[in-house]
């Protein structure tokens, strides 16, 4: 039996055409490649199994003694230095950013560079359409390695002889100082039939160009810059250029918990994330990339308020049924290995909120959407109206059955506040005073329903004693002032119950019948929330430790994963993942004192 992939997360870089991406670990090897899309199947899937699940491994024959490796500033253009006793040799991995007649084809390019001596190289192809489980038949035509499996075709050009052995693709080769060899990678869907190959020292340039203009447009000068750039870089890199989405992460089902069942796709776009991305980009100068958000996210929602979702594909698509793969035993035996997301069928309130929330902030900062956009606002809080008394599935998409979430409550108010000031400061048509009633009305229901005297904090849900870190929004998104003692008493308990080595759990799995077995990683977004609350509290010091604390936990090319485990001191969790680059760069802004925490904040004044 071939063995399974042993990288740990935080060993994987990330390389993007800012339509889908791969990723490179530090042995050489990709073991995750999704095309065209990062929602397609994976044709690299070996993080999810093992060598027989595709890869595609470019490494020195002899023993490796030491590696290092970077970013080309501000690009997302991985080199990757390995020595041995040979000598040294460099590899260049990127994706070219695809013109506008491009379609659906992708780009895979890796270059290896001699730095010292004479080294002998080994390169293995081994290409697994439809998650690791189909082996394309691969035939040689002009020089070119072409392999097809149904809707799904690569070609292989390189500098090297290639050759067949044993279902995959293989060269050997020695490289001496100062020497190239180039090894491209295309994808193209099956009934494309013309082939072109790229120059791809051409590529190598005009891709590092197109990089370097991207950031020069960054506006945000203050500390920890450099964490902030490749957080931003990332989400670009997450981008889905065509749509203006931006997925959540690269990868589907790396666990929350090593051998845990917590394994989830996240390759879609989630409707909380909206006010949180706009504002990472926007205060950062990014407003085309912001505008382009908050189109897709108007598309994705149009049409009945009853069937808005939580969470959508790239291209806005709303049918994500999730769906085992069994012959995948996750990584590091974390099964079940799942794609799509059941996520997509729940109810959850707090999206009706996140959703008025994010076209309030695009609104004040003067990226005015289209006259239907509050149409469709309009009829959403029709909806709401009826409907915010309900039981949800809360923002952490349990599947132990609906509760009274507060954080729901809270940002149906979040709706209806928002749809006020919206109508008042702009002029827009609507029926301000039902508006106002209902939010007063959620107001006090979440006071006297939410909290608890007892712990005096509020709580994970109505009658619960249970906390939860979501309990930190309700500052952030001016529910109430941050001097309220209810909030501060919150936070207290928070610190009490849900920190563990500094960084704050979302809830404690024990007490929470979210319908899954217990234990997870920490979700680093909920800290970085934490970061801004002490913000808010003015304690400067006590934040800024705890953000250091959290840039410390970047992998060595400045990536992020969606949770920490503390005992095993490893990332875990979907990666790269955007909402904790969002969390990350908000935090920074929020520390200089020029951040969303305190804007949002104000929210609790009329």
């Amino acid at each position: 039996m071939l063995k399974p992939n042993h990288l740990a997360i935080e060993q994987y870089a990330f390389i993007s055409n800012a339509v889908t991406g791969a990723l490179v670990g530090s042995n050489g090897s990709i073991d995750w490649f999704c095309a065209p899309r990062v929602d397609s199947s994976a044709c690299f899937a070996a993080l999810l199994g093992d060598r027989n699940n595709g890869y595609w491994q470019i490494a020195p024959r002899d023993p490796v003694k030491k590696i290092e490796r970077r970013y080309r500033k501000n690009t997302l253009i991985l080199e990757t230095d390995m020595e041995t006793t040979q000598g040294a040799v460099r590899i260049i991995d990127f994706m070219p950013i695809n013109d506008e007649t491009c379609g659906d084809d992708c780009h895979l390019i890796r270059i290896v560079e001699g730095l010292r001596g004479e080294i002998d190289v080994h390169m293995t192809l081994a290409i697994r359409f439809y998650y690791g489980s189909t082996v394309p038949w691969v035939r040689k035509m002009n020089g070119v390695h072409k392999a097809v499996a149904g809707p799904d075709t690569l070609y292989l050009a390189a500098s090297v002889p290639c050759h067949g052995e044993g279902q995959t693709t293989v060269a050997h080769f020695a490289i001496k100082a100062g020497q190239r060899e180039t090894f491209h990678l295309t994808y193209q869907p099956t009934h494309h039939t013309r082939y072109e190959a790229q120059n791809s020292a051409a590529a190598l340039e005009k891709t590092e160009q197109w990089w370097r203009l991207w950031a020069q447009k960054c506006s945000y000068q203050g500390p920890w810059r450099e964490a902030v750039m490749r957080s931003l870089i990332t989400l670009k890199g997450l981008t889905c250029r065509p749509t203006g989405a931006i997925a959540a992460a690269l990868t589907a089902s790396l666990p929350e918990k090593l051998g845990g069942t917590r394994n989830w796709d996240y390759r879609f776009c989630w409707v909380r994330d909206a006010t949180f991305t706009l504002w990472s980009l926007l205060t950062t100068g990014y407003t085309e990339e912001a505008a382009e958000w908050r189109e897709w996210l108007l598309r994705a929602v149009a049409g009945s308020p009853a069937d808005l979702q939580i969470v959508y594909g790239v291209a806005g698509e709303r049918w994500l049924g999730e769906r085992e793969i069994p012959w995948l035993p996750g990584y590091e035996n974390s099964s079940p290995v799942r794609v799509g997301n059941a996520a997509s069928d729940q109810f959850q309130l707090d999206v009706y909120g996140e959703l008025m929330d994010s076209l309030h902030l695009a609104r004040s900062v003067g990226l005015h959407p289209e006259a239907h956009a509050w149409q469709i606002q309009c009829v959403i809080m029709e909806f709401l109206e009826n409907h915010w008394q309900l039981p949800d599935d809360g923002i952490w998409e349990v599947r132990g059955g609906r509760q009274h979430f507060t954080h729901s409550k809270v940002m149906a108010w979040v709706a209806f506040d928002r749809a006020v000031k919206d109508a008042r400061q702009y002029g827009l048509k609507g029926p301000i005073e039902t508006w106002e009633k209902v939010r007063d009305e959620i107001h006090k229901d979440v006071c006297e329903k939410g909290f608890n005297n007892k712990k005096n904090s509020f709580t994970q849900h109505y009658g619960s004693e249970t906390l939860d870190a979501s309990l930190l929004m309700m500052a952030l998104v001016g529910f109430l002032p941050p001097t309220d003692p209810r909030i501060q008493g919150t936070l207290a308990a928070i610190e009490a119950e849900l920190l563990v080595d500094g960084l704050v759990m979302r809830y404690r799995t024990e007490q929470s019948a979210d319908g899954l077995p217990q234990g997870e990683g920490l979700f680093l977004p909920c800290s970085f929330w934490y970061v801004d609350n002490l913000v808010l509290q003015g304690r400067h010091a006590e934040a800024e430790k705890l953000f250091a604390q959290l840039i410390s936990l970047q992998n060595d090319v400045g990536l992020l994963s969606e949770e920490y485990d503390p005992a095993a001191k490893r990332l875990v969790g979907n990666f790269p993942q955007a909402f904790t680059h969002v969390a990350l760069v908000n935090s920074a802004r929020n520390l200089t004192g020029d951040g969303p925490a305190t804007r949002r904040s104000d929210n609790h004044k009329p």
